[in-house]
C-alpha cells in the first residue's frame, strides 16, 4: 500500500542555525590559526543578544564579537526592525580553557592512537533515489530554502522576503518504495510588515508557487521533475503574518537541528550534534566518516539503501562496533553481517585515521552549518581568516570530502563487484 514520507528543513536565518553558523565560525577561525585547536563551543541568540559558552584548547586568540558579528551580518540580520541586528546586539562570552580530564583521554604521544573525544554511537545514511545518495524529501526540503535565501539576497522578483524559513516536503511512495508524487509542501517565510494582511498573504503563496517552485523544479532530473503536479497541497505561511522572527521570535541554539543536517528522519541519528565541536569529536567526525561509507557502498552497487552505525568508547582509538542495514536492498550474497565486516576492513574508524582520510582538520565547517551537513557539494575553495591581532591568512581548503565517491573501487574490489 502507498505511504507517506515527510522532511522539514529550515534557512540559514531560522534562530537555531544563527547559532550552529556562529559556533561553526569559532572553529575554522581557531583551525584556521592553529590546526591542533580543541574546541566545544555553544551558542545562544535571542533578542539583541548572543552568548557564547564552551570550552577551548589552542594556541590562538580571537576577536570572537568580530566573529559572531561577521556571521549574523552574512546572514542578513542588519535592519534594526529584525530586533537582532549584527553590529548592535549584545555578546557575551563565557568560553573557558577545556577540562584536562577529558583531554587526557584524546591526545597521545602516537597521533594514531588517538582516543575517541567521547562515547557514543554515530550513523550514516545513503539511497539511490537522488543524484547526490539523499533522501528525496529533505533534498527538496532544503533545496526550496536555498533558492528562497538566494530570492532574498537578488531582491527583485520578490522583495519583501526577511531571513528566517522552514520548508517541509511529504512525497508518496508506493509498495516498492519508489516516489510517486509530492503529496505536499509547506513553506513559512518571515516578510516585512504590510498594511493589507490578507492581501499580502496571497501574494506571497503566489509567488512561492509561482516563482520559487518552477526554479526548484529546474535544478531536478526529469523522473524527480515530474513528481510535481497540479494536486500538490501548498501550505503557505500557514498561519497568517510571519513578520517577527529570527532570534526576536525563538531563541536559537546551537545543536538544536540535527535532523535537518542529517537525513531528514531517514535512517537513524545517534543523537550528537556536530556544530561546533572539533573533529576530536566523534559525534562529528565519526557522523562524516559513517556517510562517507554508506554513499561509497550505494554508489559501488553494495545494495540501494545503507545504513551505518559505529560506536565508540571515550578516550579508545578502535570502534566498539560497525553495523550494517541494507533494509533487503543488499545486491551481494552477503548478511548485513559480513556486509559489516568488509567495511571494517575497507575504512579505518579511528579517530586519527577518519580525521586523516577526510582531511577534518582545516577550516571547512561554516559552510555546513545550514542546509544541511550531507549530499553537499565536494568543492576546493579559498578561505580569508583576520587574526585578532590582525594577521590576514588565505588557505585553499576541500569542502564536503565525506561527500566524495574516491572509495568507490576499493569498495567494488572487497566485494568482488565488476
Amino acid at each position: 500500500m502507498p505511504y507517506l514520507f515527510t522532511s522539514e528543513s529550515v534557512s540559514e536565518g531560522h534562530p537555531d542555525k544563527v547559532a550552529d553558523q556562529i559556533s561553526d565560525a569559532l572553529i575554522d577561525n581557531f583551525l584556521a590559526f592553529d590546526k591542533e585547536s580543541k574546541v566545544a563551543c555553544e551558542t545562544l541568540v535571542t533578542t539583541g543578544q548572543v552568548i557564547l559558552a564552551g570550552e577551548v584548547k589552542s594556541q590562538t586568540y580571537l576577536d570572537v564579537q568580530k566573529i559572531a558579528r561577521d556571521v549574523i551580518r552574512k546572514i542578513g540580520y542588519t535592519k534594526s526592525e529584525y530586533m537582532f541586528e549584527a553590529n548592535s546586539c549584545g555578546i557575551l562570552s563565557a568560553i573557558h580553557e577545556q577540562s584536562q580530564d577529558i583531554n587526557q583521554g584524546v591526545d597521545r604521544s602516537k597521533p594514531e592512537e588517538q582516543g575517541a573525544g567521547d562515547q557514543g554511537m554515530m550513523f550514516g545514511y545513503a539511497t539511490n533515489e537522488t543524484e547526490n545518495y539523499m533522501p528525496l524529501a529533505l533534498d527538496i526540503a532544503h533545496k526550496l530554502l536555498i533558492e528562497l535565501a538566494a530570492l532574498r539576497r537578488e531582491n527583485k522578483e520578490v522583495t519583501y522576503l526577511r531571513p528566517d524559513a522552514k520548508s517541509q516536503v511529504t512525497i508518496e511512495y508506493d509498495d516498492n518504495h519508489q516516489p510517486i508524487r509530492i503529496d505536499s509542501i509547506v513553506i513559512s517565510t518571515q516578510h516585512d510588515d504590510f498594511d493589507e494582511d490578507e492581501a499580502m498573504l496571497a501574494k506571497i503563496k503566489s509567488d512561492m508557487v509561482h516563482i520559487l517552485i518552477p526554479r526548484v523544479q529546474k535544478q531536478l532530473k526529469a523522473e524527480l521533475q515530474a513528481l510535481f503536479n497540479t494536486q500538490i497541497k501548498y501550505h503557505i505561511n500557514p498561519t497568517g503574518k510571519f513578520v517577527i522572527g529570527g532570534p526576536h521570535g525563538d531563541t536559537g541554539l546551537t545543536g538544536r537541528k540535527i535532523i535537518v543536517d542529517t537525513y531528514g528522519g531517514k535512517g537513524a541519528h545517534g543523537g550528537g550534534a556536530f556544530s561546533g565541536k572539533d573533529p576530536s569529536k566523534v559525534d562529528r567526525s565519526a557522523a562524516y566518516a559513517t556517510r562517507h561509507i554508506a554513499k561509497n557502498l550505494v554508489a559501488a552497487g553494495v545494495a540501494d539503501e545503507v545504513l551505518v552505525q559505529v560506536s565508540y568508547a571515550i578516550g579508545v582509538a578502535e570502534p566498539c562496533g560497525i553495523f550494517i542495514n541494507t533494509y533487503g536492498t543488499a545486491k551481494v550474497n552477503l548478511t548485513d553481517g559480513e556486509i559489516a565486516k568488509k567495511v571494517e576492513q575497507v575504512f579505518d574508524m579511528r579517530p586519527y585515521f577518519i580525521e586523516q582520510r577526510l582531511k577534518l582538520r582545516n577550516p571547512i565547517y561554516a559552510e555546513t552549518a545550514a542546509y544541511g551537513h550531507m549530499g553537499r557539494k565536494n568543492e576546493v575553495v579559498k578561505k580569508t581568516f583576520i587574526g585578532a591581532n590582525g594577521e590576514e591568512k588565505t588557505l585553499e581548503v576541500e569542502l564536503f570530502t565525506w561527500e566524495k565517491l574516491d572509495f568507490v573501487d576499493k569498495v567494488k574490489a572487497a566485494f568482488g563487484l565488476a
